[in-house]
């Protein structure tokens, strides 16, 4: 039985960890850029689009078909980024549990 207390012990300290690393996560900030820096954005660790920078010379007539998948690979790009944070923080937190399903 003191085995079991140590056990739930482990799982209540894992499941705190997890808890501090999510409201960590959903304060993380990704930088998300496209076409040599023309169009720039930055997403938080909750998917939330928080700000878009867009070269001049992007909002001329005609450049809207450019613009929009610019902003669709700045996208992709700051969603990668705050995927593998994701993974990272996850995986630290899963520790010797890392390789099991449900974990990481």
């Amino acid at each position: 039985m003191k085995d079991l207390g140590a056990l739930m012990k482990q799982a209540q300290a894992m499941q705190e960890k997890l808890q501090e690393a999510q409201a960590r996560l959903a304060e993380t900030t990704a930088d998300g850029v496209a076409g040599a820096g023309m169009v720039k954005l930055t997403l938080k660790g909750s998917g939330a689009l928080i700000s878009v920078t867009i070269d001049p010379d992007l909002l001329k007539e005609g450049e809207g078909e450019v613009l929009g998948d610019l902003l669709i690979a700045a996208h992709a790009d700051a969603k990668k980024k705050l995927d593998a944070a994701q993974t990272e923080a996850m995986q630290a937190i899963a520790g010797p549990f890392g390789g099991l399903p449900g974990f990481a």
